[in-house]
């Protein structure tokens, strides 16, 4: 009786246990690792299948798994720095195990890996717009005239236009893009903000930092770059507003030019067919917040 309540007991602690398992999700990185004795996979495909019944398996017996984006080339610097041997089960325990804290990761809520996987890889992508863009702010230093700090003004001003375009925008639940022309490739962001029920707007304190860093890059660089905004509300068209970056300031695009940049295919330049139930529309003046400021470092 003692030793089925000691196995009853392992069983409600294994269930408080949270796990991390490293996916390698594309044939090259896969390929990566074969060079590892220890990893015994010889086809990714196989492999996806084996994680997919794993991933399945935990949350049938209650597990909460985090998946991270395992990288073998970060992998294999890890090992270096930390004194390991790359082809030990151990050691990519290890890995994985900083991972969870430190890399990009997506919670496993019982989607397909045809899903998570793509949902991973943007993930990916987004932290490494942001740790990019802050890392240019960050070496911008001070104006050499009054002193001031040029990543914190631009991220101050960034966060200043973004309040002010959703304080002046229809009410509903609004999607943000922000792209900015930078080396070696175009920086993207995105911002959701909808509204609850009493009328407030809810952010992704994430999302919020993350959007106003990229666009802060696009005016402390002064880069060519847009924002543009999709708003949903029930029983009426969606409407599509958009700005172009304009020395530190936006400058709103008219309502043909948001039509023409999002009925354009970019490659061609042949018209795109546009979308159904949907409005092209000049946006609300931002007012002096919105425009070009006359100070210039």
């Amino acid at each position: 009786m003692a030793h089925t309540d000691h196995e009853t007991m392992r069983r409600v602690l294994r269930r408080e246990i949270a796990g991390t398992i490293g996916l390698l999700t594309d044939e090259h990185d896969f390929r990566a690792m074969r060079r590892y004795r220890s990893f015994t996979f010889d086809d990714h495909e196989t492999y996806l299948q084996q994680v997919e019944s794993l991933l399945r398996t935990r949350a049938s017996q209650g597990s909460h798994t985090t998946v991270a984006l395992f990288d073998p080339q970060e992998y294999a610097e890890f090992c270096s720095q930390k004194g390991l041997d790359p082809d030990l089960p151990s050691s990519r325990t290890r890995f994985t195990a900083e991972l969870a804290g430190t890399g990009p990761t997506v919670e496993y809520e019982g989607q397909t890996l045809t899903d998570l996987v793509p949902a991973l890889v943007d993930e990916a992508v987004r932290q490494a717009t942001w740790e990019y863009a802050s890392t240019l702010l960050a070496r911008l230093g001070a104006c050499p005239t009054c002193g001031e700090d040029l990543g914190r003004a631009a991220f101050t001003r960034a966060s200043n236009l973004i309040r002010r375009i959703l304080d002046t925008s229809p009410p509903g639940n609004r999607h943000l893009v922000c792209s900015v022309s930078s080396t070696p490739e175009t920086l993207f962001a995105v911002l959701h903000a909808d509204d609850d029920p009493q009328g407030t707007t809810r952010l992704d304190q994430t999302e919020s930092l993350e959007f106003s860093t990229v666009l802060a890059v696009g005016i402390a660089t002064r880069s060519t770059g847009g924002l543009v905004m999709r708003t949903t509300t029930p029983g009426t068209a969606e409407r599509i507003y958009g700005w172009r970056l304009r020395g530190d300031g936006l400058e709103p695009l008219t309502a043909g030019e948001v039509f023409d940049a999002y009925c354009t295919d970019i490659e061609s330049g042949d018209l795109i067919s546009p979308e159904s139930g949907v409005d092209y529309c000049e946006p609300p003046d931002l007012g002096q917040d919105g425009r070009t400021t006359d100070h210039r470092h």
